[in-house]
C-alpha cells in the first residue's frame, strides 16, 4: 500500500528546465576592426557619426570616441553590430587607454534606504 496514490495532485505540471546545449563562444572580432579605424556608428545617439576605435573591452563591446572636440560624441562603448568599419585609419600613438575598462563605465551604487 506504500506506492498508492497521492491524495492531491498539482493542477498544474511544474515546468521542466529546458536542456542547453550551446557553449558561450567568445566573441571573434571582424578582421576590418583594428584600433586606430575609422567607424560609422549604426544605432544610437550618435548614428551617422564617424568615431575613431580605441579598443575592445571585456563585455565584448568597441571603446571609441569622435573625438568630442571634432565631432562631439564622448568617449562610450558600441556593440560591434552597430558600426561599419571604413578604409582610413588614425595614428593612436601615445595615448594610454590602460584605466578605460568595463569598471569605469559602471554605474555608481547609491547607498542602501537611499531614494530618488
Amino acid at each position: 500500500m506504500s506506492s498508492a496514490a497521492p491524495k492531491w495532485y498539482d493542477p498544474q505540471e511544474a515546468p521542466v528546465p529546458k536542456k542547453n546545449r550551446k557553449t558561450a563562444q567568445p566573441q571573434k572580432l571582424r578582421s576590418s576592426l583594428v584600433p586606430g579605424t575609422v567607424l560609422i556608428l549604426l544605432a544610437g545617439r550618435f548614428r551617422g557619426k564617424r568615431v575613431v576605435y580605441l579598443k575592445n573591452l571585456e563585455d565584448n563591446t568597441l571603446l571609441v570616441s569622435g573625438p568630442f572636440k571634432v565631432n562631439g560624441v564622448p568617449l562610450r562603448r558600441v556593440n560591434a553590430r552597430y558600426v561599419i568599419a571604413t578604409s582610413t585609419k588614425v595614428s593612436l600613438e601615445g595615448l594610454d587607454l590602460a584605466k578605460f575598462d568595463v569598471a569605469y563605465f559602471a554605474r555608481e551604487k547609491a547607498p542602501k534606504g537611499f531614494n530618488y
